[in-house]
């Protein structure tokens, strides 16, 4: 048994405590209270999350994707932005605890400032998505003009030409109906 202990446990992060909740139950992660900024790599036997009181601030996608055995999750208490990078924690923890979700508040931005992030919808959290199609359209312009100039520069160059060969050619034959 204690074989097994020291195999299952030395998953542990770092920075956090860990048990074993008896011998095939997985583990109990305590990583609270450490100023964790990110949360670190856990077991897939992780039982029991403790993340409160620390600094995160959000989520990378599919980072908790990975605990199917998950029985309680604990990660309020941390100073949450509640932008569009939120919505992988909002949409994991309303499937895996509820009661967890009800438990966070935002810190950032201002406007979602003590919001919980629960009761924020997509419209809230969706304000990265309306960032990028405004860049994308300021260059599509910026282009447009450019190619549109190009254009226009081809146009009036070729006019030029056709105008100068043939002030070029009224003046020869200026000159030989003059002899």
């Amino acid at each position: 048994s204690l074989l097994f202990h020291m195999t299952k446990t030395e998953d542990c992060p770092q920075s956090c405590s860990c048990k074993l909740l008896g011998e095939m139950k997985g583990l109990h992660i305590d990583c609270s209270s450490r100023k964790l900024t990110e949360v670190p790599a856990l077991p897939v036997n992780t039982r029991r999350l403790y993340l409160q009181n620390n600094s995160l601030t959000s989520v990378p996608p599919g980072a908790l994707d990975s605990l199917h055995s998950l029985e309680e999750v604990k990660i309020f208490d941390n100073p949450w932005n509640c932008d569009c990078h939120i919505l992988y924690l909002k949409l994991w923890l309303e499937d895996v605890s509820a009661p967890s979700l009800a438990n966070i508040r935002c810190a950032t931005p201002a406007p979602m400032r003590k919001k919980p992030l629960g009761q924020l919808t997509g419209n809230e959290l969706g304000i990265c998505k309306r960032l990028l199609p405004i860049k994308c359209l300021e260059f599509f312009w910026r282009d447009l003009i450019l190619i549109a100039g190009a254009i226009i520069t081809l146009i009036l160059v070729a006019w030029a030409l056709k105008f100068s060969k043939k002030l070029v050619c009224q003046i020869k034959l200026s000159q030989y109906n003059s002899r």
